[in-house]
């Protein structure tokens, strides 16, 4: 059970916007309240890796994993019957061509909503993907 995204699963991740079926991205506040939200711009950035675009730099995901990187995303798409789960920790990008990479790899919607690349890129090391009820993959 090695945690290795499926190339069907890549190109779910990467295509979700654009399938009409964004990426719900789930975090816990500081007074442990879950909060989710959609993340159009969730992209795959390796085997057992992702990244997301925040175009908000002060919005309340990247407060609250500062304090609790745990966050877990949720991909459905009805039409393909394909669905997932993935959990993972994430840490904010600090390293200014990463940052510019995942700016640059997020969907057009997406760039085009901050166009002044304001946002911050988060990267996100998975821990294990939940399919149908049953953890699938996990990391060793």
């Amino acid at each position: 059970m090695v945690l290795q995204l499926s190339d069907e699963w890549k190109q779910a991740i990467d295509g979700a916007i654009a399938d009409g079926a964004p990426i719900v991205v789930a975090c816990v506040d500081a007074s442990g309240q879950p909060l989710l939200s959609f993340r159009g711009s969730t992209q795959v950035h390796g085997d057992d890796q992702l990244a997301i675009w925040v175009r908000n730099p002060d919005g309340g995901i990247l407060r609250h994993v500062q304090t609790n990187p745990h966050i877990a995303l949720m991909y459905r798409n009805p039409a393909t019957r394909l669905s997932f789960q993935l959990h993972g920790r994430a840490t904010r990008v600090t390293d200014a061509a990463l940052r510019q990479l995942v700016y640059d790899r997020s969907p057009e919607v997406e760039r085009n909503a901050d166009p002044e690349v304001k946002g911050v890129a988060l990267l996100v090391d998975l821990d294990r993907a939940i399919q149908r009820g049953a953890v699938v993959m996990s990391r060793d």
